[in-house]
């Protein structure tokens, strides 16, 4: 539809996307720093911080206030102290150095960026904010009739994802199958 935007903010992932399963899939470590851009209610962001502990850090980025609220009051009840949430763009330079990333996880919105034409502004601030040898995890709804998530005409299969991400610097390391509902797509730098 000429002029309709893709709305980012969506319904939470808690009840479909196994949190364990995609930070165990992005093979996060003790002691890794994390990018959850896109992060919603930091549903993922959490999943990112019990993995990389007290030594590591997970940057949990939106663009929605409330979004970002409830995860600010989450952490500080669960007392989590390596978790940093932030409202912020990725459609603007992120407030993070170069190279300064270990894995950056774009988790059910990437459809999005890729739908609003925004992908020629996302995707060069990861690739600049991920270390040359870091990880791009994106997180996409199946390509499926009449499951859980945004219209089938915005969906992306891997193959689709594949064709919009690697002219920005990133190669497919592979492809893994995370939950009923959707799969994860690795990248590295090239």
């Amino acid at each position: 539809m000429p002029g309709h935007r893709h709305h980012h903010a969506g319904r939470s992932s808690r009840d479909i996307l196994n949190a364990d399963e995609v930070a165990a899939g992005l093979g996060l470590k003790n002691g890794m720093s994390v990018l959850d851009l896109g992060c919603g209610d930091g549903h993922l962001s959490l999943g990112a911080s019990r993995v990389v502990g007290d030594r590591g850090v997970v940057h949990a980025f939106d663009v929605d206030e409330h979004a970002i609220t409830s995860l600010r009051s989450e952490i500080e009840e669960r007392n989590i102290q390596n978790i940093h949430p932030m409202i912020a763009d990725v459609t603007r330079r992120l407030p993070l150095d170069d190279r300064s990333i270990d894995c950056v996880l774009v988790a059910n919105v990437m459809h999005g960026f890729a739908a609003n034409g925004e992908l020629d502004v996302v995707l060069p601030e990861v690739r600049r904010v991920l270390k040359e040898s870091g990880l791009l995890g994106v997180v996409e709804f199946k390509k499926v009739k009449d499951t859980p998530g945004p219209p089938l005409s915005v969906r992306l299969s891997p193959a689709e994802l594949d064709s919009v991400i690697t002219p920005f610097g990133f190669r497919l390391m592979g492809t893994v199958g995370t939950g009923q509902f959707h799969y994860l797509a690795l990248y590295g730098p090239c």
